[in-house]
Order: structure tokens, then C-alpha cells, then sequence
């Protein structure tokens, strides 16, 4: 019995021997799968990608003919210096129109970049025909704009909304019914989806929101950077749009060492031009700016007059004050004392972004047109390719400005405090007024009263 037992346990021991070697063979040729699979990745490049068509030249008739015995180099230089001139001059006649002209003309540019983003997703894949791509993009920008300015609405005209029925509900339910509508917008994504198509839908379902992320979130703060001054407005974009400029214009005439390998044309003689160039712009261009209370001044909205006001007493920051120069500088300068706005201390910060960091956006912008074998995102302004082209630096600033302001510049606004009480019920502003009071009372700063 005992040899039986030894010859089954051997014979155990062999099938579990080879067993483990069918195992181990079995996971050699997974591995060498997925080595394979790995190396057609890696073999795939950028020809995979669909072509997108070329946009169309739209210089006018009258540029082409008048320019038409100039080299390309010339004929594109001198496009882009009249078309900016245009740009420049509508830009200046919609700053005299005001805040809430200014404040469309941000949706306007959100809305076509937004536009032209999408286009090209829709463009690269147009072959497979998605049910539903074009619709639901456009459906959710309009929902996630709905969010973003119901906040603004909620934040900034709160005495107006307090006057309107109507819109107490809105605001009142403000972010259930922004969730209901993007819900609403998810389950018909989700309806949509085809067979044999559900990893390019993920993609362009990916594709939507990064492009909403970058085009309204960002317009979003540029309108909230405008509300705390038209100053913090104007400065940073026309740093970037001098920086574009000089940088341009220094890299034309001087440029021979190449910057970056996603922008050939740009040079390190273009980006150092650019940057003392914007420096010296944005604390000239503060100091002119800093005078006037129309862009020194908060933007508020007068619910009497139904207008946007830019009426104040303006802060320390545009107040006039003497600074000694350091040392070192005074031997070069000849000054032992400047007067100047505080302002313009920050405006060096904004400039220098603008400048050293704000071209990083120009570059992603590069690095996404080359990825689908574009030379412009569109072909609305000639010589400048679409809005996007003009406009991807002025996002990164965006952001940048708006931190800047609430890390080192905002502090408590009476203003806005006064609108939140305004809406409380009259037993809940009874309260808080005793509370401040007693308050009040305890720090010395008013005396009790008799009755008290």
C-alpha cells in the first residue's frame, strides 16, 4: 500500500509540475503580446491622425492687391501690423462704451474660441458621424454658462435680484437646476453611445469639457478680475498683447537663436525683447491708468439707474505715495525719491508673467495645432489665424490675475456684505445687527445705550 501511495504522490507531483509550466508558458506569451501591442503603439505617430482640411486665406481683395509686390514675409508682416492696429482701435472704442460692453465682448470671444476648438474635433473625426456630437457640445457650454454667470448674477446684483420674483427663484435654486441641466445633458450622452464608437465618444466627450475648462472657466475670471476694477482688466491683457507684439516685432528684425522647438519662429532675441519691452508698457500704461476713478474704481451695478457705476473713493493702491530708491539705483538714476501709484509695483508682477510665463499658453496652443496638423485654429482674422490664435496666452493670465488679486489684494468688501444683509429676512438682519452692536460695544467703539 505504501508503494501504491508513493507511485500516486510522484505521479501528483508530475502533473502539478507540468501544469506549472503551461502556466508560465502562457504568461511568456501574454507578456510577448503585450510587448507586441506596446511596440505597435510605439510605432504609431502623428500620420494617424486624420488630416483637417486647410483654412481658407480671407485677406481682403484690397490688402492682397496693395501688398502684392511684397515677399511673403513682408506681405504677412505688414497683414498682421494693419490688422492689429484694427483690433487694437475697436478694443480702445469698446473700453469708452463701458464695463458691460466689455463684459459681452468676453462672452463673444469665449463663445468662438469655444467654437473653434470644437470645429476641429469635429472636423477630425466628421467620418465616423457621432449622433449628437455638435448638439450636446453647444448644450453643455450653454448649461456650464448658465452656472458661472447665475453665480456672478447671485454675487454682484443681489439688490436687483431681491426686487424680482422671478428671479428669487432662479437664484434661489441656482445650483440644482445648473446640476438638473448637465444631468439632463450626461443621460443623453450616455443614450447616444454606438457600438463599435464608444472609445472616440469618450474622446470627444473628453474633448468637450477639456475645452470648456479652458475657454469659459477662464472667461469667468477675466469678468470677475473686471468687477474689481477695470484696471485689473486692461492691464494684464494689453501686457500680453504688447508682449505678443514686441516679442514679434524684436524676434522679425533680431530673431536668429530659436526658443522652443514647438514655435520655429519664435527666438530667444523675440523673448527677451518681449519682456523688457511689456515691463516698461505695463508700468508706463499703469501709472496713466491709476489717475482715473473710471478704471481704478470697483464695477457695480445701480439697480436705480439700471447701469454699471465705476464711482469711488479710490484705495491706498492708487493713492500717490513716495518711495526711496535703493541704493544702488540712485547713482544710476540720479533720484533719491520717487513718487509713484503702489499699483505700478504690482504691475511688474502682472508684466513679468505676461512675459516669461503668459507665452506658455502660445506654446501649448503650438504643441495642440501641430498634434492635428494645423496651422491656425481658424481663419477669422487674416494674417492671425481665429480668436483662439489671439487669445491663448490671455487665459494662463486669467488665472494668474485672479489668484494674484485674492492672495495678495482682496479683502473684505462692505459693499458686498451690505448686499448679502439686504437679503436676509428683517428678523435675521434684527439679529445681526444686535450681535454687531454688542459687538461694537465690547471693543469700546460705540458708548451703551441708557437703556441698555
Amino acid at each position: 500500500m505504501s508503494a501504491r501511495r508513493r507511485r500516486r504522490a510522484a505521479a501528483e507531483q508530475e502533473e502539478e509540475e507540468e501544469e506549472e509550466e503551461e502556466a508560465a508558458e502562457a504568461g511568456s506569451d501574454k507578456e510577448v503580446d503585450l510587448e507586441e501591442r506596446l511596440r505597435e503603439l510605439d510605432l504609431r505617430s502623428d500620420s494617424d491622425i486624420p488630416d483637417v482640411p486647410p483654412p481658407t486665406d480671407s485677406t481682403p481683395e484690397i490688402l492682397k492687391r496693395a501688398l502684392s509686390g511684397l515677399s511673403a514675409r513682408w506681405k504677412n508682416w505688414w497683414i498682421r501690423g494693419i490688422l492689429s492696429l484694427a483690433m487694437i482701435s475697436g478694443f480702445f472704442l469698446i473700453i469708452y462704451l463701458g464695463s458691460f460692453m466689455l463684459m459681452l465682448l468676453v462672452l463673444s470671444i469665449q463663445v468662438k474660441c469655444y467654437h473653434e476648438i470644437i470645429t476641429i474635433g469635429y472636423r477630425v473625426y466628421h467620418s465616423y458621424d457621432l449622433p449628437w456630437f455638435r448638439s450636446l457640445s453647444w448644450y453643455f457650454l450653454l448649461c456650464v454658462n448658465y452656472f458661472f454667470y447665475g453665480e456672478t448674477v447671485a454675487d454682484y446684483f443681489a439688490t436687483f435680484v431681491q426686487r424680482r420674483e422671478q428671479l428669487q427663484f432662479l437664484i434661489r435654486y441656482h445650483r440644482f437646476i445648473s446640476f438638473a441641466l448637465y444631468l439632463t445633458g450626461f443621460c443623453m450622452f450616455v443614450l447616444s453611445l454606438v457600438k463599435k464608437h464608444y472609445r472616440l465618444q469618450f474622446y470627444m466627450f473628453a474633448w468637450t469639457h477639456v475645452t470648456l475648462l479652458i475657454t469659459v472657466t477662464q472667461s469667468h475670471l477675466v469678468i470677475q478680475n473686471l468687477f474689481e476694477g477695470m484696471i485689473w482688466f486692461l492691464v494684464p491683457i494689453s501686457s500680453v498683447i504688447c508682449n505678443d507684439i514686441t516679442a514679434y516685432i524684436f524676434g522679425f528684425f533680431f530673431g536668429r537663436t530659436p526658443l522652443i522647438k514647438l514655435s520655429p519662429k519664435k527666438t530667444w532675441e523675440g523673448f527677451i525683447g518681449g519682456f523688457f519691452s511689456t515691463v516698461v508698457f505695463g508700468f508706463i500704461f499703469s501709472y496713466f491708468l491709476a489717475q482715473h476713478q473710471y478704471f481704478v474704481c470697483p464695477v457695480e451695478y445701480n439697480s436705480e439707474t439700471n447701469r454699471f457705476v465705476t464711482e469711488c473713493e479710490p484705495s491706498e493702491l492708487f493713492q500717490m505715495k513716495m518711495y526711496s530708491v535703493p541704493p544702488l539705483l540712485q547713482a544710476v538714476l540720479g533720484w533719491e525719491t520717487v513718487n509713484m501709484y503702489p499699483f505700478q509695483m504690482h504691475s511688474f508682477a502682472l508684466s513679468t508673467f505676461a512675459s516669461l510665463i503668459g507665452p506658455f499658453g502660445g506654446f501649448f496652443a503650438s504643441g495642440f495645432k501641430r498634434a492635428f496638423k494645423i496651422k491656425d485654429f481658424a481663419d477669422t482674422i487674416p494674417g492671425h489665424g481665429g480668436i483662439m490664435d489671439r487669445f491663448d496666452c490671455q487665459y494662463l493670465m486669467a488665472t494668474f490675475v485672479h489668484v494674484y488679486i485674492t492672495s495678495f489684494i482682496r479683502g473684505p468688501n462692505p459693499s458686498k456684505l451690505l448686499k448679502q444683509l439686504l437679503i436676509l429676512q428683517p428678523e435675521q438682519q434684527l439679529s445681526v445687527y444686535k450681535t454687531l452692536k454688542s459687538h461694537l460695544v465690547e471693543k469700546g467703539i460705540l458708548q451703551p445705550s441708557l437703556r441698555g
